[in-house]
């Protein structure tokens, strides 16, 4: 019998289909959808300290517009103060009840203290793990790299040391040796990484001549890098890897698990093709299996990993050279077509 499951940051799992963080997984009755439609687990969309001081100071300000218009009105509004986090730890709450699958909290803060202060809340509502959302925007020339990588490591050993549940850590791939940074990360005991985040970054209208922020969802071509260092990290780290960006189809997912992915996450197939999208991959995964005659995920999970081929140059650049010498005869293909 053709069996799914798998074990993810210690979490048993159904099926190794994660449906990552987006505004997906903030609304409850698209994540009890999520679930029917067969997910294994979920992430629930990121907790950013940004935005609930962003959204403190609107609501300061908005009080205040008419404070002191005339001598005898010093203030018109009662004192009012913004939920900070309390919206965000409810709706983590419900989704815990309402929910049979593991329920996974994404986190995003600024400064350790609020890092630390933020997990301890989250660990409350009793979600299974919490995944930690690294990622650093440079403002500044002077400041190296060196010290945002040990100001990343200092938070995750903080966050580890003050709760108990499991933590996974979402990279982005903009460090100059992403395997370096991962092995140092997996010695503070985190029980996995999800691989790669991808970073929304600005564009520009020509017309308007002004920046703008347009959202662009994942294609396939998008998972060739979670893919390569999937490949490198299997069976190099102790942590689970949680391979995501540009998995749009079964066969993006079965890629990952060949390559040793423990889970992988999916989010851009959702919002092109519905909830529905959950069970047409599970079902094609099943599929593949029973015709390849494998019983479970760990029959193959990381048969195509870098420490179990014999080819030296696997996930190498001279992949790319082999390329190269083979270009003649890519483009005598196309002329005949």
């Amino acid at each position: 019998m053709t069996s799914l499951k798998t074990t993810y940051l210690g979490l048993e799992l159904k099926n190794p289909l994660v449906v990552g963080a987006s505004s997906l997984t903030s609304d409850l009755d698209v994540l009890k959808a999520i679930e029917n439609a067969g997910a294994g687990a979920v992430v629930i969309k990121s907790l950013f300290e940004e935005q609930i001081q962003l959204e403190e100071l609107e609501l300061q300000n908005e009080l205040e517009e008419y404070t002191e218009r005339h001598a005898e009105m010093t203030r018109l509004f009662p004192e009012l103060k913004h939920a900070g986090t309390r919206e965000h730890l409810l709706k983590l709450q419900k989704a815990k009840e309402i929910l049979h699958i593991p329920v996974i909290a994404s986190l995003n803060a600024m400064h350790t203290e609020t890092w630390v202060e933020y997990a301890l809340e989250i660990e409350k509502t009793g979600v299974d793990a919490i995944e930690l959302n690294f990622y650093t925007t440079p403002k500044s020339f002077e400041v190296e790299g060196k010290v945002i990588i040990q100001s990343q490591l200092d938070i995750l050993e903080s966050v580890r040391k003050a709760i108990k549940i499991p933590i996974s850590v979402k990279l982005s791939p903009f460090y100059t040796n992403p395997l370096d940074v991962i092995r140092k990360m997996d010695n503070k005991e985190v029980q996995g990484f999800v691989i790669f985040n991808r970073l929304f970054q600005p564009d520009i209208d020509i017309e308007k001549e002004e920046l703008t922020q347009t959202l662009m969802l994942s294609s396939s071509n998008d998972s060739r890098l979670s893919l390569q260092f999937t490949g490198l990290l299997h069976g190099n780290i102790v942590a689970d890897i949680c391979s995501c960006s540009g998995i749009l189809n079964a066969a993006d997912g079965i890629k990952m698990l060949l390559a040793g992915a423990t889970a992988f996450e999916v989010v851009s197939t959702i919002y092109q093709n519905g909830v529905g999208q959950i069970t047409l991959i599970l079902n094609e995964l099943e599929e593949w299996m029973k015709a390849k005659d494998y019983n479970s995920i760990n029959d193959f999970r990381g048969k195509l990993a870098k420490k179990n081929l014999k080819d030296p140059f696997a996930y190498r650049r001279a992949q790319y050279v082999d390329i190269l010498m083979r270009s003649n005869e890519i483009i005598k293909k196309t002329k005949q077509v």
